[in-house]
Order: structure tokens, then C-alpha cells, then sequence
């Protein structure tokens, strides 16, 4: 059995067991509610509403309550220098269709209802990001320390590096001399 509802002065198809974005109600999460602006409702048989169909109801449970992605919206008129930006985000409601019912048929779903506190998701993840910031900060000076070590290591062993190039450097130029004299000599 399938119904279509009108929410919002919008309409939808939905079934047992269906999760549907509506427009925002004023319910609280979790709540569950009927809606009774049912237009149609078929199945085996079907009934259509004069406007509605007269002791159809359908039971929804609030699943979630938030707001969809920033939209741009981006006005422009040409050679007038007219531009205008802003964005825009649509709260909506996360219904859950429990049950569709009509003159005591019924048809019920074995799923139950996610229910998500998008409010709270946030919260614990604003909180986890402190608390690794926090975390970073008091590793980094731990860090530091051994990083200086490592960096007063890392300059010895380029002094020696150095010491040692100018030696072999010295003894190259030795050597050249030394072929020149006996080059001018012979």
C-alpha cells in the first residue's frame, strides 16, 4: 500500500518503511505523529481524495531535524554592474513512515526508525577537535625538545662534514701544485 501525502503545499509518494525530506515541521525529534492530508492512497484498490481521502491516515516518527547544503545564490544583471552573492541553507524535516492506514487496513513496516540528533553529533565533534588541538599543543613542546637535540646532532655532523671537505679539498690543491712544479721543471 503507498499513500501520497501534502506537507509544505508540496506532495509526496510514500510507503511503510520510507525515510522522506520534508519542508521543517514543528515537532520535537523522535516524535511521533499522522499526518491526515492524505490525496491518494493505492495498493489493491485505489482511493482518491475529494480533495482527501476521508479516514486515511499515515504515521510518521521524526527522525531528524537540520539544514541541507549551502546553495549560492548569484544574481547578476549585464553591463549594468549589478552583482549580488549569498547563500542559502533549507531546514528540513527526516520523517520516517511507520504505518499507512485506511477504513482499518493497515500496513506496518519491521524497521524502526534511525533517530539522529544532528545538534549533539555536532557537539561531539567541535569538543573532539579541542580536545585534539589541546593534545597537539602539548605534544609539540615535548616535540620541540627532541627536535633541538636532533637539530644540534644534525649541525655537528654537518661542522665535521664541512672540516672533513676542506681537508680533502686542501690536499686536491696540494697535489695540483705539486703536479705543476714538476710539470714546469721537466
Amino acid at each position: 500500500m503507498y499513500a501520497i501525502i501534502r506537507t509544505g503545499g508540496k506532495q509526496y509518494k510514500v510507503q511503510a518503511g520510507d525515510v522522506v525530506q520534508v519542508d521543517k515541521l514543528e515537532q520535537k525529534l523522535g516524535a511521533e505523529f499522522d499526518i491526515n492530508e492524505i490525496l491518494m492512497v493505492g495498493g489493491e484498490s485505489t482511493h482518491v481524495g475529494q480533495p482527501l481521502v476521508k479516514g486515511a491516515k499515515v504515521t510518521v516518527v521524526v527522525t531528524k531535524q537540520a539544514r541541507t547544503k549551502k546553495e549560492i545564490v548569484f544574481k547578476k544583471k549585464r553591463r549594468q554592474g549589478y552583482r549580488k552573492f549569498a547563500t542559502h541553507k533549507q531546514e528540513f524535516t527526516e520523517l520516517f513512515v511507520k504505518a499507512i492506514s485506511l477504513d482499518g487496513k493497515t500496513t506496518k513496516t519491521d524497521a524502526t526508525p534511525n533517530v539522529v540528533d544532528v545538534d549533539a553529533k555536532r557537539m561531539e565533534a567541535a569538543t573532539a577537535r579541542v580536545a585534539a588541538r589541546k593534545d597537539r599543543a602539548a605534544n609539540k613542546n615535548k616535540g620541540e625538545e627532541v627536535v633541538k637535540k636532533a637539530a644540534k646532532k644534525a649541525v655537528a655532523k654537518k661542522k665535521v662534514a664541512k672540516k672533513t671537505v676542506k681537508k680533502t679539498a686542501k690536499k686536491a690543491t696540494a697535489k695540483k701544485k705539486v703536479a705543476k712544479k714538476t710539470s714546469k721543471k721537466a
